[in-house]
């Protein structure tokens, strides 16, 4: 029988949202000390941990300039494809309601890169660095897939602790995994911040909560088969006729994640390691970032200059 080469994933990131917190784009914000941002360090990661190419999810109005800081520098280098979510970009026969103004979330997002991966890929928000091991953990988790295993599909954990900003609350989905690391469910928290040594969060009737500085969290750091491109598509269906009136509603991907754990549909496998998060969420956050990078760039974990 013939060999089967492994295959590599494929890193899908997230870039059409406009920070509106951060105050501007700030996926284009340099940060680096020869100005690169942190989709840069996202994608060199990646490469190093053995993906195979990068897809990005922008809006049509920074193709343009996408292009220019992103698509043009990793010519050569790795390679690189883009794809645009708009509002009108739904399933046939979806009717998109006239009080909508934006498109429809995370889940959204994912569906618009359909055509264009056909192979394990992971998911991860443009703002987000997440650390050389976290793609080193969910590349070798895909590393002998088959087709056989096309619901097996993971997540990198990160402790709260370690993702929380000093200027203001933070979004989080609250993790639960079994004894075998695999997720229960996933529980988006929308205000989670810093109380003196605690670390509290908010429940749905606005009571605040006690939690563990080392519960998980999901930062959107997701690996899924092709197989998900058809449950996106069916719960982005659901999700229209049940709230697709509602301007403010969004169509997340935890929401498909849960679906499919508790239909036994999927299985999510939690990857836990020596992982390191930072972002931003606020404009503040950003010299802290930039001191971040500065220090692993001192240490020898990047070159000055990531694609000089």
């Amino acid at each position: 029988m013939e060999n089967l080469k492994p295959m590599k994933p494929t890193l899908l990131i997230l870039a059409a949202g406009i920070g509106s917190r951060y105050g501007g784009l700030k996926q284009l914000d340099p940060i680096g000390p020869s100005g690169e941002t942190i989709i840069d360090y996202s994608v060199y990661d990646a490469m190093r941990a053995g993906f195979g190419k990068v897809i990005f999810i922008i809006k049509e109005d920074i193709e343009r300039e996408f292009r220019e800081i992103f698509i043009e520098k990793l010519r050569d280098k790795f390679p690189a494809d883009y794809v645009f979510q708009e509002l009108r970009m739904v399933p046939e026969g979806v009717r998109v309601p006239g009080n909508r103004q934006k498109p429809w979330g995370t889940g959204h997002a994912v569906m618009m890169a359909a055509e264009k991966i056909k192979e394990p890929f992971a998911v991860i928000n443009a703002d987000d660095f997440y650390s050389r091991k976290a793609f080193e953990l969910l590349s070798s988790y895909y590393r002998d897939w088959t087709p056989a295993g096309d619901h097996d599909y993971c997540m990198v954990g990160y402790p709260v602790g370690r993702t929380l900003s000093e200027f203001g609350a933070v979004s989080r989905g609250i993790c639960r995994a079994d004894e075998r690391n695999l997720l229960m469910d996933v529980v988006e928290r929308t205000h989670i911040e810093r109380k003196g040594h605690m670390i509290v969060y908010r429940d749905e009737t606005g009571t605040t909560r006690p939690i563990s500085p080392e519960t998980l969290v999901s930062m959107n750091f997701w690996g899924f088969t092709p197989s998900f491109f058809d449950h996106l598509k069916d719960g982005f269906t659901r999700f229209i006729n049940d709230d697709g009136d509602n301007p403010k509603a969004e169509f997340y991907i935890p929401t498909v994640v849960n679906d499919l754990i508790r239909k036994n549909t999927a299985t999510v496998k939690v990857l836990n390691g020596p992982v390191q998060w930072f972002g931003m969420t606020y404009r503040e956050d950003r010299e802290m970032v930039v001191k971040m990078i500065r220090t692993l760039v001192e240490q020898g974990e990047y070159p000055e200059n990531l694609w000089g």
